[in-house]
């Protein structure tokens, strides 16, 4: 179905590796990717926004087996239990930009103490690094581009806040207890079991599966906003890598694929991917909070991390779009009845 090669990363062969949020959309490509280079994996997922099928299939797929345990982050005695005996910790678990619109104190104690919780079990437990997954969503709206790590953090949303003050107490667990951590924050990620329903639903698969019923894009604003959208499998590839690399405990790295663009012009590449080019976008009132402009300087993590982005955004999309169609025309449609366009109400 799909001509995209899922990566192996060298480094992880026998590494006994504990995924929080290993049921969602980057963490579900992260357990092939680790399964893939020969890690066992523990997958910690409560299910609240992640989905037990997206972990369906690894052993087909890497020929290893993932171990699900239910759990949510901020049970600490839960993950006394389970998280011993780890070797590396991918924590990934978060509740998501448009839900801290409309659900702020969640949104934060599941961000900024599920993180907590989750490094100080990971310090108890002796591992030998934590990653910690941030996001772009720290800078706010560029000031300058590209953006490296240097840029300001100036966040918009209580989710952009709280992811903040997940990576500061990372790396406080770092100065103050040694724990060793790592935090990458990833540009816009999109690739094979992206969310485009409710409020976890994400512009490239929401664009898709509208464009595949026949339906308009629907663009918040005039379209101006800029990302730099990069394939999950180079995230997830990148994350790995920096569990492995060594001396780099208590450093900061962006994850992009270093190309800016449009929103007005992505909704053109994906209509003209699937076959409508017809289609035009709809506008509609801008998104509270919304993030204007992101473009990553990622030559940190392609001098330290060997990051790369392998794979093109037309073939990105394309393999996307080739995944959706598969579900058959039903599933689509099912899809497409469960996105929620204003999301933040």
């Amino acid at each position: 179905m799909s001509e995209l090669v899922l990566p192996r990363v060298d480094g992880v062969q026998g590494a006994r590796c504990f995924v929080t949020g290993a049921a969602g959309f980057i963490g579900s490509s992260l357990v092939r990717v680790l399964a893939n280079s020969g890690a066992d994996v523990v997958a910690f997922d409560n299910l609240a926004t992640g989905h037990a099928e997206n972990l369906a299939g690894v052993r087909e797929e890497t020929g290893r087996e993932a171990r699900f345990i239910h759990g949510d982050v901020r049970d600490r005695e839960k993950l006394a239990r389970v998280l011993p005996g780890a070797d590396l910790v991918f924590h990934l678990a978060c509740l998501g930009v448009r839900h801290s619109l409309h659900s702020p104190f969640e949104n934060l104690d599941v961000n900024a103490r599920g993180t907590l919780s989750v490094l100080a079990q990971a310090r108890a437990a002796k591992v030998k690094r934590v990653v910690h997954t941030s996001s772009s969503e720290v800078y706010g709206t560029a000031k300058h581009v590209p953006m490296s790590e240097e840029h300001a953090t100036d966040p918009h949303t209580v989710y952009g806040a709280s992811k903040l003050d997940g990576e500061c107490c990372a790396r406080a667990y770092w100065r103050c207890y040694q724990t060793p951590v790592v935090v990458v924050r990833p540009f816009n990620a999109y690739g094979p079991r992206s969310h485009s329903e409710g409020d976890s639903g994400e512009v490239i698969p929401r664009f898709l599966v509208r464009a595949l019923v026949g339906k308009a894009p629907v663009i918040f604003g005039d379209g101006s906003q800029t990302r730099d959208f990069t394939h999950v499998y180079d995230s997830a590839a990148a994350l790995v890598r920096a569990a492995v690399t060594p001396n780099i405990e208590g450093e900061t790295f962006n994850v992009g694929a270093g190309r800016e663009i449009r929103i007005d012009e992505l909704a053109r590449i994906v209509v003209r991917a699937v076959g409508r080019p017809e289609l035009s976008a709809e506008h509609i009132e801008p998104r509270p909070g919304d993030v204007l402009r992101l473009f990553a300087d990622s030559s940190k993590a392609a001098r330290l991390l060997a990051h790369q982005s392998s794979v093109a955004m037309a073939d990105g999309i394309a393999d996307l779009a080739t995944r959706l169609r598969a579900l058959g025309d039903d599933a689509v449609r099912a899809l497409d009845a469960n996105i929620v366009v204003r999301s933040w109400a």
